[in-house]
């Protein structure tokens, strides 16, 4: 009887083991981002193209659930978010993303640190997400504000006629929008080139002014319509 008894919690004690040890699903992304409106919607618009296509595999979860809009808001407290939802995930995910911009806080630099130390890949943009959405039509590699870069989004699409004719952040087709002429590949090409300089243990993101490193997750994410 004592023998079955300790037969059977050792075998528990390995449930136990192999559940707390769970392999991430492949391909699968956890993206939590910054904003509220306009970073979810590019991303969706990629992961909707990604379910449609055929014998795709890709599983992205938005979680949009942080505003950080408001002045005193860390962005710090977004690593934290996504601490919270790795810890309570029923399934680890293979591929964890932050988004988020520099704006005006303080702590840009120490959360980009502390992300990646927890592992996290980290997509940020200085100083906004507005510049990386320019690069989908023009290069450049002038330190503007962000309200400088909406502006310039707006005279783009003012330009090409795209949308209702001008940038709005809660575009649910803002993705689709800014590829219409190849914008996404066009994209990528101009933040490497803007990046290929950026030496991070020489130069803090906070004064690399524009950058953004969100190519690199677009990127990854494309490779999938790519095959």
């Amino acid at each position: 009887m004592g023998t079955d008894n300790l037969f059977k919690k050792r075998r528990e004690a390995r449930e136990k083991r192999k559940y707390e040890f769970k392999k991430p699903k492949a391909n699968s992304y956890l993206i939590v981002t910054e904003g509220t409106r306009t970073e979810p919607l590019y991303f969706n618009g990629i992961k909707k193209l990604i379910e449609e296509k055929p014998g795709g595999i890709i599983c992205v979860a938005e979680v949009p659930s942080i505003d950080i809009q408001g002045k005193g808001c860390s962005t710090e407290k977004l690593i934290e978010f996504t601490d919270q939802m790795v810890q309570n995930a029923k399934i680890p995910y293979q591929y964890i993303w932050i988004v988020f911009d520099k704006d005006d806080f303080e702590d840009f630099d120490d959360a980009i640190e502390m992300g990646i130390k927890k592992g996290y890949h980290i997509a940020w943009s200085n100083q906004s997400f507005e510049y990386w959405l320019y690069l989908h039509f023009n290069y450049s590699d002038s330190a503007l504000h962000r309200n400088e870069w909406n502006k310039k989004l707006d005279e783009i699409f003012r330009q090409y006629h795209l949308g209702e004719g001008r940038y709005k952040k809660n575009d649910k087709n803002i993705y689709f929008l800014v590829d219409s002429y190849q914008g996404v590949k066009t994209a990528i090409q101009n933040a490497k080139r803007r990046m290929a300089e950026f030496k991070p243990e020489r130069c803090k993101p906070s004064a690399y002014d524009p950058g953004t490193m969100v190519y690199q997750l677009v990127e990854e994410l494309k490779s999938y319509l790519d095959e």
